[in-house]
């Protein structure tokens, strides 16, 4: 892997605090990993051998630090690939922070993640029980209210399809050190925190502040 690319694209995640991989339609707001690496070049999804090979370097180099416990990745911006710096994501999650329960299927997973993570998605639906077509629905959204509240995160990849497919970790096991933090930080500081950090117009933190709203 290109370690300048590598380099950038850490020194950005820790500048921003929030950036997606890939831009939504190419716009720069809110902010990406490709735009910051290359302001210039709009980004064309084209797996073929005319493809840009930027494209397929920037998706390795994501399984790549999502994997170096140097920067959190997580699907959370509008359920998009998503990279925190470490400080911000533990504000965040701090700010997250809920006693509202999580539904039965969140619970299950959840549960079988800090019993063992990271796991495939495939593991994932066999050990709650989501398995086939007709759960599908039901495990995006147990999922999704995972992902919203900061309890779980990217490892890497598991080769068990034709696809690889993301590896999903606890927040609690994987970065123990980042959700005791959390745990201990009162959430109001947190959001005051992230107000400055990120900005009253980021639209990170306007995402951030939509779903606190719905815990």
């Amino acid at each position: 892997m290109n370690t300048s690319m590598r380099k950038k694209t850490l020194t950005a995640i820790e500048d921003e605090g929030i950036l997606l991989v890939y831009p939504i339609q190419n716009k720069n707001d809110p902010n990406s990993v490709w735009h910051k690496l290359f302001p210039r070049s709009e980004m064309r999804w084209e797996w073929d051998a005319d493809g840009d090979q930027r494209v397929s370097d920037l998706w390795l180099l994501k399984e790549e630090l999502s994997r170096s416990g140097l920067v959190v990745y997580t699907k959370w911006y509008q359920n998009r690939a998503t990279f925190f710096s470490k400080e911000v994501f533990t504000n965040m999650m701090a700010f997250m922070h809920t006693d509202a329960p999580l539904s039965s299927e969140s619970n299950t997973i959840l549960e079988a993640l800090e019993m063992d993570s990271p796991l495939s998605t495939k593991q994932i639906k066999v050990a709650a029980d989501l398995q086939g077509r007709y759960m599908e629905a039901s495990y995006n959204r147990a999922m999704k209210a995972l992902w919203q509240r900061m309890l779980v995160v990217a490892w890497g990849e598991v080769e068990d399809s034709s696809f690889p497919s993301l590896a999903v970790g606890a927040t609690k096991n994987i970065y123990e050190d980042l959700y005791l933090q959390a745990q201990e930080t009162d959430p109001e500081k947190a959001r005051k925190y992230l107000e400055k950090r990120l900005s009253p117009d980021n639209k990170f933190w306007k995402f951030a502040q939509k779903i606190q709203k719905t815990l």
